[in-house]
């Protein structure tokens, strides 16, 4: 890991998905940690002081809008990006997300790994100018 690489937090609470995203932003050079449910989501987010997180909306105890929100409403970690990765594809989905503060949304199945991994740098390259990536 080098000192600037871009650290990601992915809270998801399917293994086999979360790994499979890990390896992939791992690969291309980020620092990648994985929460796998909303509580602990919360905890890391702390901890690790991601610069994105990507985050599912289904999981058990805590859905992904009480994490959001929840992130959105501390003072230390309001600004992080949060990237939706979800298979819920409704536009009241997507809708309900961005009025949360995440700041884009990516339906599962329709996107790769390599899909992901550009989203994120696009995000983080976006953020910087204050721009919203949808």
């Amino acid at each position: 890991m080098t000192p600037n690489s871009t650290k990601v937090l992915i809270i998801e609470d399917d293994r086999y998905i979360s790994k499979m995203f890990q390896l992939k932003l791992s690969l291309d050079g980020m620092d990648v940690q994985v929460a796998e449910n909303g509580h602990q989501g919360i905890e890391k987010v702390k901890e690790f002081s991601p610069d994105i997180i990507l985050l599912d909306i289904l999981m058990p105890e805590m859905d992904g809008y009480e994490v959001l929100e929840a992130i959105k409403g501390e003072d230390q970690t309001k600004d992080i990006p949060v990237l939706i990765m979800s298979n819920l594809g409704q536009e009241d989905h997507i809708q309900k997300a961005m009025d949360l503060g995440a700041i884009g949304y990516i339906v599962k199945s329709q996107y790769t790994p390599s899909n992901v991994s550009e989203k994120v740098k696009e995000v983080l390259s976006g953020h910087k100018t204050g721009e919203d990536i949808k």
